[in-house]
């Protein structure tokens, strides 16, 4: 079976990417920025496993024996998925498969954004680290004693909740309805943007989640409060999040997703100090794509058999 694998493969993944010949699987690696490469693959190919780079209408029609999308994630809003369901090509996602690694990173950007991780690893490269502003001793402070309030409470809050309560932080969450046995306490998303000395976002890129952080939220935050995002850059309004970073009403941000990817150049966030950056990464850890292989071989392997898939979304 034909498998175009849509993203740049490190050495080690592309070892276990050849191994899959075992299991029948032809697997070829390609970049997110080869479209050329990409389109001649796609002429072939049974299976798509999807990373990033969005899968158009136009992508889709071009490949002409495509029977599956499988995405190396959860959030299917980089697919055209009425595209796909026209076509007859079905679409999977992996739930859980990347939680801990997105959970990781996203306490990673708290406590960056909280210590001023940014401000001090430029200074110190540039030899200003011992001469900084006293004042800048007021600006950070720990996680412990603060609220961090998660907006979502799906597989990485989970995970979150039990570490930010270890570090004796006060833990809120925000959700369609309570979820019993949190180990948080539910507010509605005014609520928890006004408690909150963190906010943590963690919910789908949908039509009802797009620009969730606007203006009027941002607003809603306590002065100096932290913004992470490691769900989907368009749940934030990009240029009302630069105003509040600017003005000071928010301390800092810790972002690993954008409204665009990647980041153009002249993009504003990139200028600010108080801002904690990486690129679209959270998810990529070996770990991540060794649970990821599991699924996608799973899956591949009960479409050759006729077999109803895992996690099908279309």
């Amino acid at each position: 079976m034909k498998v175009v694998f849509h993203y740049d493969a490190s050495p080690a993944l592309l070892g276990q990417l050849r191994a899959l010949e075992r299991h029948g699987l032809a697997v070829d690696p390609c970049g997110e920025s080869d479209d050329a490469r990409f389109t001649a693959l796609m002429r072939e190919a049974v299976v798509l496993w999807h990373c990033l780079r969005p899968v158009s209408a136009a992508d889709i029609a071009a490949a002409p024996k495509l029977r599956l999308i499988q995405k190396i994630g959860i959030g299917v809003n980089t697919i055209d998925l009425e595209a796909a369901r026209a076509r007859g090509v079905r679409v999977c996602n992996m739930p859980g498969t990347n939680s801990r690694a997105v959970a990781e990173q996203a306490l990673m950007l708290m406590l960056a954004a909280a210590r001023g991780l940014g401000v001090y690893d430029r200074a110190t490269r540039a030899g200003r680290g011992w001469s900084l502003p006293p004042a800048l001793q007021d600006a950070f402070g720990e996680i412990a004693g603060r609220t961090v309030g998660l907006v979502g409470y799906g597989a990485v809050p989970r995970l979150l909740a039990p570490i930010l309560v270890a570090m004796e932080a006060r833990v809120l969450y925000t959700d369609l309805a309570p979820i019993t046995g949190a180990l948080a306490a539910w507010r509605t998303l005014p609520d928890l943007l006004t408690e909150s000395d963190i906010v943590s976002l963690h919910v789908p890129l949908t039509a009802a989640t797009a620009r969730l952080i606007d203006g009027a939220a941002l607003a809603r935050m306590k002065d100096g409060a932290i913004l992470v995002n490691t769900a989907r850059g368009g749940l934030i309004d990009q240029a009302a999040l630069v105003a509040a970073l600017r003005s000071g009403k928010l301390r800092a941000a810790g972002l690993d997703v954008f409204a665009a990817e990647p980041v153009p150049g002249d993009e504003p966030l990139l200028t600010l100090d108080n801002v904690v950056l990486s690129p679209h990464v959270a998810w990529l850890t070996p770990e991540t794509l060794a649970r990821s292989l599991v699924v996608a071989v799973e899956n591949c392997r009960r479409l050759a058999a006729g077999e109803p898939l895992l996690h099908q979304v279309v």
